[in-house]
């Protein structure tokens, strides 16, 4: 069985700013993609492994420069994704280690990083299984400035927005799949 914390335990000291809210964040984006994951009986996906991948799917931020967060590497946040990867596959989880890399924004395509100039290899990084999928649309709720609250979802549109049209469009496929699945509150009155 793999110890999530037992392995972010080994590139963030304990109390550290960045460890603390790591944790915490990987914490939230976990119940919300198992709560996703539940809702989808038919597809038989692995509850531990998207528990342990959603904990794990930031470990590579402390590599990057985010002082707001308590990182104070030397790389831009955008490749905190890849960085991750490289630390997971390092530790034996390749499967782990493509979540991290396929979360950034809502997955980022060769042609996107290309137009934009942006840091990283020219290579799809997009959600490609559908616990990767799961685990990145669970992780735009969630912000690891300290806020635990869950972010509404015209919020994490918003977000989403700058990166482009095919970014809304992937994440709006995603708040259709799982969200439809989903009993509304007043479903019960």
């Amino acid at each position: 069985m793999i110890d999530p914390i037992a392995i972010i335990r080994r590139y963030y000291p304990e109390g550290s700013r960045a460890g603390e809210l790591l944790i915490a964040h990987g914490l939230q984006v976990a119940q919300k993609a198992l709560d996703v994951a539940e809702r989808l009986p038919h597809l038989a996906l692995d509850p531990a492994f998207i528990e342990t991948a959603a904990r794990l799917h930031d470990i590579g931020m402390f590599l990057t420069h985010a002082p707001a967060i308590g990182c104070h590497g030397k790389h831009p946040y955008i490749r905190h994704g890849i960085l991750g990867r490289e630390l997971l596959e390092r530790e034996g989880l390749p499967v782990h280690a493509l979540v991290c890399e396929r979360h950034v924004g809502a997955g980022i395509s060769a042609g996107e990083i290309r137009r934009g100039g942006l840091p990283l290899p020219q290579r799809d990084m997009i959600p490609m299984s559908m616990a990767e999928q799961i685990i990145c649309y669970a992780d735009k709720f969630f912000s690891k400035n300290g806020n635990l609250d869950e972010k509404p979802l015209d919020a994490v549109l918003a977000s989403v927005a700058p990166y482009g049209q095919a970014q809304i469009d992937r994440f709006r496929g995603w708040v259709e799949t799982f969200e439809s699945l989903h009993p509304t509150k007043n479903s019960h009155s």
